[in-house]
């Protein structure tokens, strides 16, 4: 430790950056993670669009809720890590993942046919998360992650039962 002439006072310890052992994480956390960030994120904007006389308003507020709650806890955990901030897989066209030619194209709907395609696009969604939430569980190392999975698991099964 190091003290400056005059000043008076040794300056205070600086405490060691926290080690964050990426180790922890195997290659299915990683992607995992990096997939339903992508997802979740892709689907925010659909649900931007819910009207409130929507008769699927409830159960998208129900979504909107959990996703965004859930996203905040995947990128914690991706920045752990040591995901790059800029994800892989946004705009990748697959299964449950909602394209923003659908959000342009639910833009233009209004009544029961947005409705229709909300409703497939939230079913295709969740069943595709919970898919993703168990290989997750059964293949994933890092505790956190497998933990997170499984109640992602749990409220895909509640939305879906809603839907």
């Amino acid at each position: 430790m190091f003290t400056l002439a005059g000043c008076g006072e040794s300056p205070a310890p600086v405490p060691p950056a926290p080690v964050v052992s990426m180790a922890a994480f195997g290659g299915t956390d990683r992607g995992w993670l990096e997939i339903n960030i992508a997802m979740d994120e892709q689907l925010l904007p659909l649900l931007d669009l819910v009207p409130r006389d929507s008769a699927l308003a409830g159960v998208s507020a129900q979504v909107r809720t959990f996703t965004e709650a859930e996203l905040a806890e995947l990128r914690r955990l991706g920045a752990e890590a040591g995901l790059p901030a800029e994800n892989q897989h946004k705009g990748m066209p697959m299964p449950g993942m909602v394209a923003p030619s659908t959000v342009a194209s639910a833009s233009a709907l209004r009544g029961e046919k947005f409705d229709e395609l909300l409703r497939s696009c939230l079913r295709a969604h969740l069943e595709q998360s919970r898919k993703l939430a168990e290989s997750e569980q059964a293949a994933g190392l890092e505790p956190r992650t497998t933990a997170l999975a499984a109640r992602i698991s749990e409220t895909r099964r509640t939305a879906l039962s809603a839907l």
